[in-house]
């Protein structure tokens, strides 16, 4: 088991990317704190996971709040003794994101308190807990958005998601040393709920793809197959990076510099 023993927070684990993620990781042997705001989706992760003689609890958790980011790390030491892997993965896709002149102030303001605050606040709390247990490993879901820019107007979210690159780069660098790595997953346009209710016309849907190589969205499992190998001993040696699983779509645009 690639996780054995390990134990792993979480957000937005009520579906798509956390919920693969909480799954296979508990597969792995690692014992689960599913964060999310959904409550009943919430609450079906943790019971997944525990249907299947793996351990997991869940707890409820607005990312954007300061006392829920510290309470789910709470829990994940109060409940299972530590803290190894902290997965920020919450995030929101708002419909009405558009560009400048369009997005609304509180558009904006939600969108980067979820994105952007609430990696902030996972870290805050989390790395003094990852220090206890003597260095983990971090994982912030950022996007190929904030790398190479969307293609459908999406300003505060692709805003945001720079944000998560730009922060997991200054967390790795400052705690290389105290055995803390800090990756940013960057996943390409995937599959999942939260963006198919944006990509809401097949319009849209094929102006997106027109971009992947290999013409497709992904699949949530293939982001968790991700996050695995950034959670486990495998990628000992790797921090500061935008680990990027898009199907291709970067590399047919981003030209080294």
């Amino acid at each position: 088991m690639r996780l054995k023993d390990k134990v792993a927070v979480i957000t937005g684990a009520s579906s798509g990317i956390g919920r693969e993620a909480a799954l296979l990781f508990a597969q792995e042997g690692a014992k689960i704190v599913a964060a999310d705001v959904n409550d009943a989706e919430g609450e079906k992760t943790a019971a997944q996971i525990n249907e299947a003689n793996g351990k997991a609890v869940f707890v409820h958790a607005d990312v954007s709040k300061s006392r829920d980011c510290e309470n789910m790390i709470y829990t994940a030491e109060e409940i299972f003794g530590k803290l190894d892997i902290l997965f920020n993965n919450a995030g929101i896709m708002h419909s009405e994101d558009d560009d400048a002149v369009s997005t609304e102030d509180d558009v904006w303001d939600l969108t980067m308190n979820v994105n952007l605050k609430g990696v902030f606040l996972g870290c805050k709390y989390g790395i003094p807990a990852l220090r206890r247990a003597g260095g983990g490993s971090i994982i912030n879901t950022a996007s190929f958005v904030a790398i190479v820019g969307a293609a459908t107007p999406q300003l505060a979210y692709t805003t945001s998601k720079g944000g998560v690159l730009a922060m997991t780069r200054e967390l790795s660098v400052i705690h290389a040393r105290e055995n803390i790595r800090v990756n940013a997953l960057c996943p390409g346009p995937l599959q999942t709920e939260l963006l198919m209710k944006f990509l809401d016309t097949e319009e849209k849907k094929q102006r997106r793809l027109v971009h992947v190589p290999m013409g497709r969205f992904g699949k949530a499992k293939e982001m968790a197959d991700a996050a695995l190998f950034l959670a486990s001993e495998e990628s000992s040696y790797v921090t500061g990076t935008t680990f990027t699983v898009d199907g291709g779509l970067t590399a047919a645009y981003v030209t080294p510099e």
